[in-house]
């Protein structure tokens, strides 16, 4: 419909509404959205849903996700209080070790997953949805994991004052290395 009548213009349909988002019961719609977004197989999706499944139930977890105007999930984002014990904080503790940075471990909140399905990129809800997610945090700055390369969501995190603590960081089960980035909070604004 085209507003020729001085009236406002249309609403955008790639337009989000940004929300708490029930993780666990809407694991499969922020696994496909994942899916879309980092080139997920089935068999990867299938481990994945485990992993957030426990971490959901993990002491201060939290999720928001965003949906559009048919409330269609199209992005997501949760983390937690990090978790010395955990997987992921034991594998890159050796190498914040080896960079001086071991101590971010301690009192830092982990932005464990962040996607955005592709036809919503490039419209700031990504960059809504991390700092909605640290704004409630208790802990003075955050953590992050990222496929170590130039991407777009590198420049986001570093944009919102993200640094790299250690680079070239290589898990067990990916092929890439990744970047582990870090963050005084409240994260920067434009």
């Amino acid at each position: 419909m085209h507003q020729s009548d001085g009236g406002s213009p249309p609403q955008d349909p790639r337009e989000a509404v940004i929300g708490p988002l029930d993780l666990e019961a809407h694991v499969d719609d922020a696994l496909a959205v994942q899916a879309v977004a980092f080139g997920l197989d089935d068999d990867e999706i299938g481990v994945r849903r485990h992993i957030v499944l426990r971490h959901i139930g993990s002491p201060g977890a939290r999720a928001l996700g965003a949906t559009n105007d048919e409330g269609r999930l199209v992005g997501f984002v949760y983390g937690m209080p990090n978790d010395r014990t955990h997987w992921w904080s034991t594998v890159v503790a050796g190498y914040l070790r080896q960079s001086g940075y071991e101590g971010w471990l301690n009192d830092s909140f982990v932005v464990t997953e962040l996607h955005v399905h592709p036809l919503y990129q490039q419209r700031g809800i990504g960059r809504r949805l991390i700092t909605m997610l640290t704004d409630g945090a208790d802990e003075p700055r955050s953590l992050l994991s990222a496929i170590d390369t130039d991407s777009p969501a590198r420049a986001l995190y570093r944009d919102l004052g993200y640094g790299d603590l250690a680079r070239h960081v290589h898990f067990p089960s990916a092929s890439s290395p990744y970047a582990v980035m870090g963050a005084w909070l409240p994260l920067r604004r434009d």
